[in-house]
């Protein structure tokens, strides 16, 4: 394929400028994706849209051919303290580009971008969407959740998310609990009632040190953090209930559900899920999307860190320009260099890939 990558990226940084000034927080997207499907149509490309999902296919969509989902997300957090600069005003400094998002994942959403317009221009044995979604950052259902169902099957996704351009073939799922103990109240001063902290410190403990047998070789074993603890009235007191919360980052050899029932098993106190739907993911290191990233000297590794491949029953990974380490923080950047790396290696990978 014949394109010219200082125009594709060019055009990759003017377009993540003009996001960069939309603030564009989770569930406040509307002026974002307003923008960016204004850019695609204006490139000739028509475009589908729910809420602030925005997506479009590949001309020719041939329904007999195995469908690449080429996904990235519009939403930031909110601005953390310790910005020198104003978050929502792009800022060029050299090769360095500053503002809330550019990091993530702003550079992959206008760089998949390019690629798709590019990809698209030569007949593939496969067909393309490409779909910029919203409520990332908070796991929200009217994101990725609520347009996976209108979409064609999908036989592949990648998903940028800041990556250094390494395909990340695994990744953490997520699962919160809220733990109960139940205790009696009674007065300090005497030998009354049941203290329900230290009810529920055995079952802390328990959390602190049970290790699950199964550990991955990508993602390692089950991480279990008691992140909030809260009891008690006043000083003197006995408090009859004691409440904390349990972050559970799940590996692919147990679905959340698993973990769960074994937590049960062990602990004396009353649990409840908030939920299971955030799941670990995995794509097989020999899928031929993968050999190919290995074969352009890219390194597939396991993530730690949560994104909408949670939400995806399809086989997906992690690539995009960038370092997740500048995620969520102040001065947040990316680099011009890392988007044109990123835009030529999508075009190196995806052009006349066979993905079946």
């Amino acid at each position: 394929m014949e394109y010219n990558l200082a125009t594709c990226t060019t055009e990759a940084v003017k377009l993540l400028k003009e996001l960069i000034g939309i603030a564009s927080v989770s569930r406040d997207e509307t002026q974002a994706a307003d923008c960016l499907q204004q850019y695609i149509q204006k490139q000739g490309i028509s475009t589908e849209r729910k809420g602030n999902n925005v997506w479009c296919l590949s001309p020719n969509f041939d329904a007999s051919k195995p469908t690449l989902l080429l996904n990235s997300h519009i939403d930031t957090v909110k601005p953390v303290q310790g910005w020198q600069r104003n978050p929502f005003n792009a800022m060029q400094e050299g090769d360095y580009l500053y503002g809330l998002g550019s990091n993530d994942a702003g550079a992959s959403v206008v760089c998949l971008l390019q690629a798709f317009m590019q990809l698209c221009r030569n007949n593939q044995s496969y067909n393309l969407i490409y779909l910029a979604s919203c409520e990332e950052e908070v796991s929200g259902k009217n994101g990725i959740e609520s347009v996976l169902p209108l979409l064609p099957p999908i036989s592949v996704a990648l998903v940028g998310e800041p990556t250094e351009m390494h395909p990340a073939i695994a990744e953490k799922g997520l699962m919160v609990i809220d733990v109960t103990a139940h205790g009696k109240s009674g007065h300090a001063a005497r030998n009354e009632g049941e203290n329900a902290i230290y009810k529920a410190l055995e079952d802390i403990e328990w959390f602190r040190d049970y290790r699950f047998p199964k550990e991955s070789s990508l993602l390692g074993p089950v991480k279990m953090s008691v992140t909030i603890v809260n009891a008690g009235t006043q000083h003197n007191v006995v408090p009859d209930r004691c409440t904390f919360t349990v972050d559970i980052r799940s590996n692919e050899c147990y679905s959340n559900q698993e973990i769960f029932e074994e937590i049960k098993q062990h602990i004396k106190s009353e649990a409840t899920a908030r939920s299971f739907r955030l799941s670990s993911s995995r794509i097989a290191p020999n899928h031929p999307i993968i050999k190919q990233a290995i074969a352009l000297g890219r390194v597939p590794f396991g993530s730690p860190t949560l994104s909408d491949q949670a939400l995806m029953p399809f086989p997906s990974f992690k690539m995009g320009p960038g370092n997740s380490s500048r995620s969520h923080t102040a001065d947040e950047y990316i680099r011009i260099s890392e988007m044109e790396e990123a835009i030529s290696l999508y075009l190196s990978l995806l052009d006349g890939l066979n993905i079946e």
